[in-house]
């Protein structure tokens, strides 16, 4: 057991992580863990008092811990509450209440060991799924971002409607549709939860449309997307605001961005591509929020070509970018296509040290897919652009055009859309040899009257 030193407060917070003495990556994983877990609750404002990791041999299904666990966390929380009883000149009496607000269980609990945690230690227990939910439902800004969350807490809460209601007998009586004679309070609560579910569905489908209708639009600009996808606090915004100039909050916090952004970059041969900045992912991010956050993270499966934000610099990057490529398998992307144009950006090189840094570079460098860089500084970026841009011309057209003197503005849209490769002035007009995105050949067409 860790402990660490406290703040007077009322939010102070205990995490237990447990993990598998059997499973050797999560073994060697969980300092780290750990470490995530206290960066998760101070994203709440949690003081964290002290942390426990437990190794399981078996999971408890009324309680996932082993008694002598159970009582282990039941003294280190009472300890608390006797050193607060006695800071507070309240020493005196009988079993002092736990030290803690909450107890933070880095992993999955069902209903029943929620329940069960929390009537041992009498003191409230979420687990790792809910303490992710009370984040994104404190850094939800727009109006889309709030009934993704909510509909993810509904989800949520409702397989725990059980744990909330200690008066299951309490029987309620009503007449016609809202229910007959007898209707439980539980069965009441769940009906309404599950209209607020249908509703919030309904809506974001709307959303959903919406969202399609305006990659339509961008489809006939024509813009390349450029989207941006990693282990949340990778770097992806600071990314996205050195690339664009934009102000997007880019925090040293787990979940800074809940709600998309795009903005136009230009590439270095002149063209024009939307990037697009997303929620970062996690290890175990809860099903009920990749769900939830479908409609937006649709954005990622529309992509042309997909940036892997890593935090090159952090202890997990590898197992982080397995966890990233869990999270796209689930939305319908297979990182490992070749088609999907994946790019993965060893972000974060200004924090490694010199030796470690050559390293990366070197590894980076015998890659086709990698680029080392540092969104903080801007090394490595147009390197990074450049690659992009090469990406994005392997699906280029390549034509050859004879323009009239008096188009010159078609002349200058190729200039925008494309690359020009060669030009040929004449007295008729220009020859121009150029490469197009297949989706300005529309556009093209209308252009020159055909």
């Amino acid at each position: 057991m860790e402990a660490a030193a406290t703040n007077a407060g009322p939010e102070r917070a205990w995490i237990v992580h447990p993990y598998m003495t059997g499973d050797a990556e999560a073994a060697a994983r969980s300092g780290s863990r750990l470490a995530e877990a206290r960066s998760l609750a101070g994203a709440i404002g949690l003081d964290v008092a002290g942390v426990t990791p437990a190794p399981l041999r078996a999971v408890r299904p009324a309680t996932l811990l082993g008694t002598g666990k159970l009582d282990e966390i039941k003294e280190s929380l009472l300890a608390l509450g006797r050193e607060k009883a006695d800071a507070e000149g309240e020493g005196e009496g009988g079993e002092p209440a736990p030290g803690v607000a909450v107890v933070v269980v880095d992993g999955q609990l069902t209903p029943v060991q929620q329940r069960n945690l929390e009537r041992a230690w009498k003191v409230k227990v979420i687990d790792r799924t809910g303490l992710i939910l009370e984040i994104f439902g404190e850094r939800a800004r727009t109006r889309e971002g709030v009934m993704q969350v909510d509909l993810a807490q509904l989800t949520y809460q409702r397989s725990r409607l059980v744990r909330s209601w200690t008066h299951l007998e309490r029987q309620r009586g009503g007449a016609g549709f809202m229910g007959g004679p007898g209707e439980r309070q539980i069965e009441l609560d769940r009906r309404r939860i599950d209209d607020r579910i249908a509703f919030l569905k309904r809506e974001l489908e709307d959303v959903k449309r919406t969202r399609g209708l305006h990659r339509e639009a961008r489809g006939r600009v024509p813009f390349p997307v450029v989207a941006l996808v990693g282990y949340t606090n990778a770097g992806k915004s600071t990314l996205f605001n050195r690339l664009t100039g934009a102000t997007v909050l880019a925090a040293d916090q787990l979940f800074a961005t809940l709600d998309p952004t795009m903005r136009v970059v230009k590439l270095p041969s002149g063209r024009n591509a939307i990037l697009s900045d997303t929620v970062g992912f996690i290890t175990d991010l809860p099903t009920t929020l990749v769900a939830a956050f479908r409609a937006t993270l649709e954005e990622v499966l529309a992509a042309d070509v997909l940036l892997h934000v890593r935090d090159i610099s952090h202890p997990d990057t590898d197992a982080q970018a397995h966890d990233v490529g869990e999270v796209l398998r689930d939305l319908g992307v297979d990182p490992d296509d070749p088609n999907r144009r994946l790019i993965e950006v060893w972000n974060k090189a200004d924090a490694l040290p010199p030796e470690a840094a050559d390293k990366a570079r070197t590894e980076a460098a015998r890659r086709p897919d990698a680029e080392l860089v540092s969104a903080l500084t801007g090394d490595g970026l147009p390197t990074l652009l450049a690659r992009v841009d090469d990406r994005l011309a392997e699906g280029d057209e390549i034509l050859d055009l004879d323009l009239a003197h008096h188009q010159g503005d078609v002349l200058s849209w190729l200039h925008q859309q494309g690359r020009i490769l060669a030009r040929e002035d004449g007295e008729a007009g220009v020859r121009v040899k150029v490469a197009l995105p297949k989706a300005a050949r529309g556009r093209l067409a209308q252009r020159l009257g055909r």
